[in-house]
């Protein structure tokens, strides 16, 4: 309670006190009863301010101990905050004083490290310096010593000079090249050229287009819509029973069947063919269409192997081998067809052998087998020189015969090099049928243009006397003057006109350099 109202109560107590006396004392008149209830009252109304009064005072004690408590609570807790917020403080001050004191120390030891690489650069620099100086000394010192020794002034001695390093560059540059050569030679376990020459000779040809497609005329373009069938359920079948891809466009009146075997797209053209002329379009027809042409196939390739042997003369080849000789037919080769290719080599091959007193019927049995191995598919691995060998090996050909397949292209082929003399007569003879003009259709006037090109090319090089195209352009001997080029110079220069051929020229196949370099010695007896 406050202490003012308290103090207002006391007064108004001893007012009322003051009065009551007031009022007996002007009544000493009454009578005594009436003074004693006075007296009476006046002391109970006494006793009600006294006890009022003291009720006044616990109240204004127990309010005065509630407020004094309440106020030590909230000094305690702003004392306790402050000390809270002093101690964070504190310890964020620490922290900052202990990064500045590692940020110094740090910094310290970094200016340490500059001192120390300074002097250590400093110290550097004046070694260089000092081993500029000495070698500009040097320099000049054996360039006096040199003009004195020489006879020399100095742009002549710096020709002279340059005129050694380059001999000397020339003979290591020649002799690292034979080295690196040689070393290929020696750790090489494939031959890339063989397995690209395989790859291409199985699947491909110069003609890609021509060779790999075939165009199937039709009456009307309505068939179009029949061969597909109903959600391509025609067209499906059809690829998957002959194993090519049919190409159905806008081009009129024609589809195209694509593949690189020939004898699956002569199967293919067989099929189409016939199921357009019947009309019946229709899965099950596409199957017994199908077999039908593959027997026909079989029939045209049995018939052109059993023509091929008869025009040659020979007899007793097995029916297998007849079968793939006449699937030839159906092959090309760099534009030439295998199978004429395999007659023609025959036939030179057995008048090479009449020329040479050996086995004409044994060289021709070896010239017309000897690409049989062209006639299987890509899964038989190796070069076809082997393959076929293998085959005519498993049909009861003579060991002789398998031998001059195998070897008939030689280390050119991944085979062996021919030994016997009818390896090297079907060798020859295959040469003389793939490489002569014609052949492979290539015109005489652009073949002869193309030799001229090439011996002009080895001709522009300094030191060379004569140079002749060989087989066909497919080797260049290069013959040099001995006087002006050495042995070393011989090698860089067979690489320089390898890389000009490149370069320049347009030619099938690969072009091998032979530079000749001959010394000859004479005297005369008198």
């Amino acid at each position: 309670m406050d202490p003012l109202y308290l103090l207002a109560a006391v007064a108004l107590g001893l007012v009322g006190g003051l009065l009551i006396g007031t009022r007996l004392g002007r009544a000493k008149g009454d009578n005594s009863a009436a003074r004693r209830a006075a007296e009476e009252e006046a002391d109970k109304i006494r006793r009600a301010a006294e006890s009022e009064i003291e009720q006044i005072k616990k109240g204004a004690e127990v309010e005065g101990k509630e407020l004094a408590r309440k106020h030590k609570s909230e000094l305690d807790d702003e004392l306790r905050n402050r000390r809270t917020e002093l101690a964070k403080r504190e310890e964020g001050l620490a922290a900052k004083e202990r990064e500045v004191e590692k940020q110094r120390r740090e910094a310290e030891r970094r200016a340490a490290d500059v001192e120390k690489k300074e002097k250590t650069v400093d110290g550097k620099v004046k070694q260089a310096d000092s081993a500029v100086e000495k070698a500009e000394a040097a320099q000049v010192e054996a360039r006096k010593k040199l003009e004195q020794i020489a006879s020399l002034t100095e742009e002549q001695a710096r020709k002279k000079l340059e005129d050694e390093v380059r001999s000397q560059a020339y003979a290591s540059a020649a002799v690292e090249i034979k080295r690196i050569e040689d070393d290929a030679h020696k750790e090489a376990t494939s031959r890339a050229k063989t397995i690209v020459a395989t790859a291409i000779q199985r699947f491909a040809s110069e003609f890609v287009h021509e060779r790999t497609v075939a165009v199937v005329p039709l009456p009307s373009d309505d068939l179009k819509g029949r061969l597909i069938g109903r959600e391509g359920r025609n067209i499906r079948a059809l690829e998957a029973a002959t194993g090519v891809d049919m190409i159905i466009d806008d081009t009129a009146e024609s589809i195209t069947i694509s593949c690189f075997n020939p004898v699956r797209r002569e199967t293919a053209r067989l099929a189409i063919s016939a199921l357009v002329a019947d009309g019946r379009i229709h899965p099950t027809r596409i199957e017994e269409v199908v077999r039908k042409a593959e027997k026909d196939v079989d029939k045209v390739c049995k018939e052109a192997g059993e023509q091929a042997v008869f025009d040659l003369g020979l007899h007793r080849v097995h029916p297998e081998l007849v079968k793939l000789l006449g699937r030839l037919k159906f092959r090309q080769s760099y534009a030439q067809n295998v199978l004429l290719h395999s007659i023609e080599v025959g036939y030179l091959a057995g008048l090479i052998a009449a020329e040479l007193g050996a086995n004409v019927k044994l060289a021709r049995r070896a010239g017309l087998l000897h690409d049989i191995g062209k006639a299987v598919d890509h899964e038989h691995e190796g070069p076809h020189a082997e393959v076929g060998a293998a085959l005519v090996r498993k049909h009861g050909e003579s060991p002789k015969v398998a031998q001059a397949i195998a070897s008939h292209h030689g280390d050119d082929g991944g085979g062996p090099q021919p030994q016997a003399i009818l390896d090297h007569v079907v060798a020859s003879a295959n040469a003389l049928s793939a490489a002569r003009p014609g052949a492979r259709r290539e015109q005489l006037a652009s073949y002869i243009k193309r030799l001229d090109d090439l011996e002009a090319i080895c001709k522009r090089f300094g030191g060379v006397e004569r140079a002749y195209a060989l087989m066909a352009g497919r080797e260049i001997r290069v013959m040099v003057m001995n006087d002006q080029v050495d042995d070393a110079q011989a090698v860089v220069m067979s690489k320089e006109i390898a890389r000009a051929i490149e370069n320049e020229a347009t030619y099938p196949g690969q072009v091998r350099v032979v530079v000749v370099r001959e010394t000859r010695a004479s005297d005369y007896a008198r």
